[in-house]
């Protein structure tokens, strides 16, 4: 009898465990009938801003710090030995200090100069680095010689220089000599050092240190590990340079295209807003070449296939460090600014004949850029922003109608200032407002359906930077990815509204960083992609053409109550014939999922499958420069039949699912 008993109360417990299995498994309907709203070629991309030595140190692969004495400390960066004067009345206007190197007055003494470059110079064995200068003999004479070195100072070999070539200067004109440096070591963080070897003085300016394999090989190019990964997220658009440092510590240090383009000899040196922005993380050094400027930016745009997307200033200097009237431009006096607006376009876009179109083409690229957007003003907030932005609205629509204006809704994602900007955006008539949300993770896993109750009537939304900031946690990790992966379903089911996204701030040096997380580390010699970074492009690389409607109990799946911590969304690529769906599980618990393909004729069937899965052992862990492939998306074929799919989704797991029609 005990035994009869025991076998019925194990037996219901096995049939009640299986339907309490059942009961919990989450059945996603797909409407694979229904295309919606269009996915816009744009919806997933880039944010550049020049934080953390993204640019100069970081992208930009000059390896010389300083290069043409400008900064306020003129030999910040060098190290100087010998009779080594500075003069400023050089050959660039903008740019008008150089050094003259002459005999220290004893054969066995030596002139000349050693730059630390960024956080030092970092050199492959085997690579090839392009040395120029532009120098002359200012007292004429007989040829004057150098000796250019990388070394190792703290080598202990019995030679320093494991990389060396001498140069002849021969003309009293000031001209650019250039040679070849081919370094037998690998070093992370050499010096470039300069002897002068004869009795002959002579004066130098813009002394330059490129790696020859360079991003598409351009001279004043790119460094080749940084640009590619940004090209492998195949971004729709590109938004740059920034971000605070468009409106500048105050507005004599915003960023000036008009200063960035033209020979990178004479682009003027530029104080970086960050420079002192944080105390606590305080590099005093920081400072703008111009070296990569929007010719370039525009240049990577294309090459990368996105859509460039510029911002510039409106005026205001950044409202966190300015909080009086004066230290803006008044509304009146704003026609210089405008004109930038304006000329920009016409750099951009104008015909060779035109001012700025031409210097486009005496810079290598008589082609149009093909600029669609322009963004004014960044985090600007308060009544003096529509009144900053309005004359430039006005003047834009008069001559280019064509180009779409981006507005901003300030620095937060909510709040006073955010519920006051958005109307003010849609009086002015804007064509999308810039959100931005640095949030904590109770932020992003409450809102899967931010979008959902937005008017649709007005501007579309571009969430222009954003990233999960955790609580206790503001460093990479992998929890905060997959919020990032959970929050990014939102944005691709309301397709409608959002048609641009980019995460923020995209790279950062492990030894020169102020803010994290970020996208992309890197030191001189590597580079690692983060989570982040590949959720970014796992969005990018599976954004499909159309949405889809995918629901849960008729409700969109949105990690509200009741949907066990899930986040999904649907979408179809009419050009592959696949349905994509992505599903982000921030629970703690597996969950069995069964997709159900509504709408399919009774003959049709999915033929095949795949599934890419984003997950890691420790929630709290990232991608490191020691370790770049701990935590990578991990792809496998999945067998598909009929009108369904059903499997377990582990927790805390990001997962897309690509199903051929």
């Amino acid at each position: 009898m005990k035994k009869k008993q025991l076998f019925m109360a194990v037996t219901f417990g096995v049939l009640t465990g299986a339907a309490t299995m059942q009961a919990q498994t989450n059945e996603f309907v797909i409407q694979s009938h229904k295309p919606g709203a269009p996915i816009q070629p744009t919806m997933y991309g880039l944010f550049f801003e020049d934080i953390n030595y993204a640019a100069d140190g970081g992208l930009y692969a000059e390896l010389v710090k300083n290069r043409s004495f400008e900064f306020p400390q003129h030999l910040m960066g060098w190290n100087s030995f010998g009779n080594v004067t500075v003069k400023d009345d050089g050959p660039f206007d903008r740019n008008p200090h150089y050094v003259r190197l002459a005999y220290p007055g004893h054969d066995q003494k030596y002139t000349g100069l050693d730059n630390e470059g960024y956080f030092g110079i970092g050199v492959k064995a085997g690579e090839a680095y392009r040395f120029s200068v532009w120098a002359r003999l200012p007292e004429g004479g007989t040829n004057s010689s150098l000796r250019i070195e990388l070394v190792d100072i703290h080598s202990m070999e019995e030679q320093q220089a494991f990389a060396t070539a001498n140069l002849t200067i021969d003309s009293k004109e000031w001209k650019k000599y250039q040679l070849i440096l081919n370094p037998t070591v690998t070093q992370p963080k050499a010096t470039l050092r300069i002897f002068l070897t004869s009795k002959t003085t002579v004066d130098l300016e813009h002394i330059s240190l490129f790696p020859v394999d360079t991003w598409k090989g351009h001279e004043n190019g790119l460094r080749k590990d940084l640009a590619q990964a940004l090209a492998d997220v195949k971004p729709g658009v590109f938004r740059f340079p920034g971000g605070c440092i468009v409106e500048g510590t105050d507005l004599a240090t915003r960023y000036n295209w008009k200063n960035s383009v033209g020979p990178v000899e004479n682009r003027p040196l530029n104080e970086n807003r960050w420079e002192y922005t944080f105390p606590h993380r305080f590099f005093p050094d920081y400072y703008q070449s111009y070296g990569l400027g929007f010719f370039e930016f525009f240049q990577l745009s294309e090459e990368m296939g996105a859509e460039p997307l510029p911002v510039l200033s409106c005026g205001l200097a950044c409202q966190f460090q300015n909080n009086t009237p004066d230290a803006h431009v008044p509304v009146n006096d704003l026609d210089s600014y405008v004109q930038d607006a304006l000329d920009l376009i016409e750099f951009a876009n104008g015909d060779v004949t035109t001012t700025w179109g031409k210097l486009r083409a005496d810079m290598g690229h008589p082609a149009p850029f093909h600029l669609k957007f322009i963004a004014i003003g960044n985090e600007q907030w308060g009544e003096e922003y529509p009144e900053h932005l309005e004359p430039f609205i006005t003047a834009i629509r008069k001559v280019y109608p064509q180009i779409q204006i981006i507005g901003s809704a300030g620095p937060n994602s909510e709040g006073e200032q955010f519920d006051y900007l958005w109307p003010e955006m849609k009086r002015l008539k804007v064509d999308l407002v810039d959100e931005h949300f640095y949030r904590p993770e109770s932020w992003f896993l409450s809102q899967g359906a931010r979008y959902d109750s937005y008017d649709r009537k007005g501007p579309k939304v571009f969430a222009g930077e954003y990233a999960c900031h955790g609580q206790g946690k503001k460093w990479n990790h992998f929890n905060a990815s997959l919020l990032e992966a959970a929050f990014m379903t939102g944005l691709e089911r309301n397709a409608d509204l959002v048609h641009m996204a980019t995460y923020a701030p995209l790279f950062a040096h492990v030894e020169g960083w102020q803010w994290r997380p970020d996208m992309i580390w890197f030191d001189n010699l590597r580079s690692v992609r983060t989570v982040s970074y590949y959720v970014q492009q796992l969005y990018a690389t599976h954004a499909g053409t159309h949405v889809l409607p995918l629901t849960m109990n008729k409700q969109a799946v949105t990690g509200a109550d009741g949907q066990n911590g899930l986040f999904a969304s649907a979408v179809c690529d009419k050009n592959k014939n696949e349905i994509i769906v992505k599903v982000a599980n921030t629970s703690d618990q597996p969950q069995p999922l069964r997709l159900v393909f509504n709408g399919m004729k009774k003959k049709e069937t999915l033929s095949g499958g795949r599934r890419i899965l984003l997950q890691a052992t420790d929630p709290d862990k990232d991608n490191t420069l020691d370790h770049p492939t701990a935590i990578l998306p991990q792809e496998a074929s999945i067998v598909v039949s009929g009108q369904e799919y059903s499997t377990e989704l582990p927790p805390k797991t990001f997962a897309v699912y690509v199903f051929t029609r």
